[in-house]
């Protein structure tokens, strides 16, 4: 966070969801705690209304992340606060999309996930860089969920999950 930014007040609607209920404020890797807080809800969706749900809610997430975003990072050149996590949320949820909820699965999908938004390869590397404001924000996380979820459903099929 930049120095002359005010502290982020989960009052306002915008914090709150661009820093998952307040989780991207917790002390230490705040990208950690944001895509584990958002495996239960995963679990849930997952269970309760299947894939299609978690896509819509991929897809929910993912637009008001822009607005979030948007209104929590300064614009259309803002930066990435690290408190801001509703583009882990996003890319967590995007990465579960294609397989069936199980332990193991959701803790590969986890870790899988955390290593590509960490690693950042080709072109998540590039949108982290070339692409500013909140769609930079939101975008390098969609982009590292579809090596994650590529990946973890691979691995689903070769264990024949």
């Amino acid at each position: 966070m930049k120095a002359d930014r005010p502290p982020m007040d989960l009052r306002d609607p915008a914090v709150l969801a661009a820093t998952g209920f307040g989780v991207g404020l917790l002390p230490a890797a705040p990208g950690t705690w944001g895509s584990l807080a958002a495996l239960p809800f995963a679990w849930m969706l997952q269970t309760w209304v299947g894939p299609w749900g978690l896509a819509a809610a991929v897809t929910v997430v993912f637009v008001l992340g822009l607005w979030s975003v948007g209104r929590v990072a300064g614009g259309p050149a803002g930066d990435d606060p690290g408190a801001v996590v509703i583009d882990e949320v996003a890319g967590q949820w995007l990465t579960l999309l294609f397989v069936p909820p199980h332990p193991i699965l959701y803790l590969a999908g986890f870790l899988l996930f955390r290593l590509a938004d960490i690693l950042k390869p080709w072109p998540v590397s590039w949108a982290d860089r070339a692409v500013k404001g909140a769609l930079g924000v939101m975008l390098d996380d969609i982009l590292a969920a579809l090596y994650a979820g590529a990946a973890l459903f691979v691995l689903a099929w070769w264990a024949g999950a």
